[in-house]
């Protein structure tokens, strides 16, 4: 047993299975949340059409996730808060075409991508979670720190919607200055450190500027 123990080739064979087995894990975890999340959008959906099924069922109104949330969490189990309903609901309003979603996100970063209300900010992060394979707590960072905003400030209307539709490399150094981690491991005052109320203006400007003009719709 010490002879095997000590042999190198018996080391590689313990590298090998230990790595084969924790890409077996990692691809059930990404198949199982891609499966969450179709079946998320699905339920979503048979919600909308329930609603839009004539006057009877309309009846139901704000009290129908109420009565759902109780009745599935009786039958199947946890996961069927109103809240949760809620965002399922929207989640299929929002994105009507399953097909055309990225499918390496898990449910939990669609709940905050759906948590913001203008679309072409929700676009924008939804882009840059894809491209910097961003985790969930790293989404809410940059949303915190109001990364579209900082970064459209001083883009024109179609340098916004260039943002919502492919995001933005952080490669430049003004760009690099602008990214939250840089601020924060400088520890130096930066015109892009704006106040709640400033960036609240400055998304208001950014808004009025598409008033009557067409944008198209960007997932």
């Amino acid at each position: 047993m010490e002879i095997i123990t000590n042999n190198k080739e018996y080391h590689s064979l313990l590298g090998q299975i230990a790595e084969t087995y924790e890409q077996g894990q990692r691809k059930a975890i990404v198949a199982v949340n891609n499966a969450l999340v179709e079946t998320y959008w699905h339920i979503g959906r048979h919600i909308v059409e329930f609603e839009q099924g004539g006057a009877t069922k309309a009846e139901y109104g704000k009290g129908l996730l109420a009565k759902l949330s109780k009745d599935l969490a009786l039958s199947l189990g946890k996961g069927f808060s109103v809240s949760n309903l809620t965002r399922m609901r929207q989640f299929y309003v929002v994105f009507p075409i399953y097909a055309e979603l990225p499918h390496k996100l898990s449910w939990s970063h669609w709940v905050e991508l759906l948590k913001i209300d203008d679309p072409l900010e929700r676009s924008f992060y939804l882009q840059q979670t894809q491209h910097e394979n961003w985790s969930t707590t790293e989404l809410i960072r940059q949303k915190q720190a109001s990364l579209f905003l900082r970064l459209a400030a001083s883009k024109d209307k179609a340098g916004i919607l260039q943002l919502a539709q492919q995001g933005q490399t952080l490669q430049k150094p003004a760009d690099l200055i602008r990214e939250p981690y840089v601020l924060d491991f400088l520890k130096i005052p930066e015109p892009y450190h704006l106040s709640k109320t400033e960036l609240e203006k400055r998304k208001s400007r950014l808004r009025g500027r598409r008033t009557n003009e067409y944008v198209p719709r960007i997932l």
